[in-house]
């Protein structure tokens, strides 16, 4: 049996059964689904051959050869998907919920599953995922100089009931040229999207949103535009620490860290340190000493997030003692509770 049904219904089924992402490798790699499996009908040359062929030929020679191309694969699917789906129940999409979903979906329906085909396909789903960003979310943003411990406060506020979404998480990134350092890689902005717009589809619209404060870049993710521009507009809590506790904080991270990959990071913001600064900075990692190496770095930092700073909207200073992040999440939770923010 195969059912068609929509993308809303389609993720709360995921939550339960096997995701069948029928589009091919370079497809699924580029975005898909996070619960989806990969489990491509056509390898990345077979689609090529495929799309060729309906360009120069037209469809019915191209489906031809998608047919000679599947037939040989159908027993192996089928076993495949037994072994996903014992119960015999699964999900299945491609693109636009074409030909390659409906082709895989009459196979295993014909083999004894019960089948739900995604109406619109991957770009369906996409379409859900763009649509979170435009929500008006009321965002509450962490700001504060490179070492401040913003990230640090999210789980704490979480534990005091609010709302968070950690973006550097998802991004595997901490948004600085040392950002990449002891981060898995990082997706492509296509999945941060995806992963990232799943997020805010668990949570509620009309609560406060605590995030972050980011560049529009993180690494070599770009944030969704509409969001990146309701967090420039929104009240952002600047934590304000005394410039030595943020050198120690990042100089403690830092002497874990491989040598080398700390002179990689230094040599990719060479032109904007200068060159004197550069060869300070070198020569404090090369000797251990890690406070220097910070604070040669943060005079880059803090005035170019200075700068940043300047083009919000609304911009609510919050001075800071120490860096315990169970202790700063209540003062920020007060503050705005004060300012009337939530």
């Amino acid at each position: 049996m195969v059912n068609t049904i929509a993308i809303e219904e389609f993720i709360q089924k995921a939550a339960t059964l096997p995701v069948l992402d029928v589009r091919a490798p370079k497809e699924y790699e580029v975005g898909h689904i996070p619960q989806a499996h990969s489990f491509p009908i056509f390898d990345d040359n077979q689609r090529a051959v495929i799309g060729t062929a309906y360009k120069q030929q037209g469809h019915d020679p191209a489906v031809l050869i998608g047919l000679d191309l599947f037939g040989p694969k159908m027993s192996g699917f089928v076993k495949e998907a037994g072994r996903l789906a014992q119960d015999k129940e699964l999900l299945v999409h491609c693109w636009r919920g074409g030909m390659r979903s409906g082709a895989m979906a009459w196979l295993l329906s014909f083999s004894g599953y019960t089948v739900h085909l995604l109406q619109g396909g991957y770009k369906a789903y996409r379409h859900l995922m763009q649509e979170q960003f435009r929500k008006p979310w009321p965002l509450l943003v962490i700001g504060g100089l490179t070492g401040s411990g913003k990230t640090d406060l999210l789980p704490h506020l979480r534990q005091l009931g609010q709302q968070t979404v950690d973006l550097e998480g998802i991004a595997n990134h901490k948004g600085s040229a040392f950002g990449s350092i002891g981060m898995p890689p990082q997706p492509s902005t296509e999945h941060f999207e995806n992963l990232l717009g799943m997020e805010l589809l668990r949570l509620e619209e009309s609560a406060p949103l605590w995030l972050e404060d980011e560049s529009i870049t993180i690494g070599r993710i770009v944030m969704p535009k509409p969001l990146y521009d309701r967090m420039q507009a929104s009240p952002t809590i600047v934590l304000e620490l005394p410039k030595q506790l943020r050198v120690q904080k990042l100089a403690e991270e830092y002497c874990r860290t491989d040598k080398a990959l700390l002179e990689s990071a230094i040599l990719r913001i060479k032109k904007r340190l200068g060159g004197l600064a550069t060869t300070e900075a070198l020569e404090a990692i090369a000797a251990g000493d890690m406070e220097k190496m910070v604070e040669v770095a943060l005079t880059y930092y803090d005035k170019a997030y200075t700068y940043e700073l300047a083009k919000k909207q609304q911009v609510l200073p919050l001075p800071l003692n120490g860096l315990d992040p169970a202790e700063n999440a209540q003062r920020v939770l007060q503050f705005a509770r004060q300012q009337n923010l939530i």
